[in-house]
């Protein structure tokens, strides 16, 4: 288990570093107990070994965790305690995301992104009469290009360059592709922003003009060359998007919403520490 050991310092190690340096990241804590023994990057470590087990469930990364690895984690807790802690983290986790695309991102000049989505269905299309889970949470029926599902949709806006996935977010499956791209436009600085059919319209490409400094690029068409040239662009989140799915992004057992985001953060955590150098590829 040599490999496993070093697939948990390497999380480790960045995760603690990017704490240590942002201490205002732990004000979250309300209670007493601001400094627990079991911490915060333990605990996202042992969730990120879900990306070295290629496991489904976060249960069972932490029991294949906690049996090939006992003497890492000295002060370990329960499962039930583990996963409630690391569904707190959500927004930390979001954090170290970013962290990591930045860190890949950074030796590029590119500013060239690609934004896309793709289902995230909750059950097969057999129940979808039936079906009733994180109905209240927003999920809905939606169309992608292998048909109807049942569940959301994350919205990625990916480096071209370096294929990581800078910002994320997990709409109800029903959205429209243009309501998302602002909000994603927004967390890039200004660049150029490809997009396919579904980000069409005078309106949504003077907003990203105006208001995110992003000119988005998709052509007719009528302009082939121009759509060859943006077809050879998409081919990296195409990629992106292949190696999330082998991540088991099409497969988050979750009872809710918070727990389906968190898993999937954590995917996309895994995938972009990879691109980014910080941990081998698997």
């Amino acid at each position: 288990m040599d490999n496993l050991q070093h697939r948990l310092v390497e999380c480790y190690v960045f995760v603690d570093d990017y704490f240590q340096n942002h201490p205002e990241l732990a004000d979250w804590r309300r209670s007493n107990n601001d400094d627990p023994a079991f911490t915060d990057a333990e605990v996202i470590t042992i969730a990120l070994m879900q990306g070295y087990f290629r496991t489904d469930t976060l249960k069972r990364t932490y029991q294949l965790v906690s049996q090939n690895a006992p003497e890492a984690f000295p002060e370990q807790l329960g499962y039930k305690q583990w996963v409630r802690r690391v569904n707190k983290l959500t927004d930390l986790i979001g954090r170290l995301v970013r962290a990591a695309a930045l860190k890949a991102a950074a030796t590029s000049l590119n500013r060239l992104y690609v934004v896309d989505s793709f289902p995230i269905p909750l059950c097969e299309p057999v129940r979808h009469g039936r079906v009733r889970l994180l109905s209240e949470d927003g999920a809905y029926f939606g169309r992608s290009a292998k048909g109807w599902f049942f569940g959301f949709q994350i919205h990625a806006l990916i480096h071209q360059s370096t294929g990581v996935v800078l910002t994320a977010m997990l709409l109800p499956g029903n959205w429209d592709d243009r309501r998302a791209v602002q909000a994603l436009a927004l967390s890039t600085g200004g660049g150029v922003l490809l997009g396919d059919q579904g980000y069409s319209g005078e309106e949504t490409f003077d907003w990203l003009y105006e208001k995110a400094q992003t000119l988005r690029v998709m052509p007719s068409d009528e302009d082939k060359e121009g759509l060859s040239a943006v077809s050879q662009v998409r081919q990296r989140i195409e990629s992106s998007f292949s190696s999330l799915w082998r991540r088991f992004t099409d497969r988050v057992y979750s009872r809710s919403w918070r727990g389906l985001w968190t898993s999937l953060l954590l995917k996309i955590l895994d995938f972009n520490m990879e691109r980014a150098g910080i941990i081998a590829a698997a």
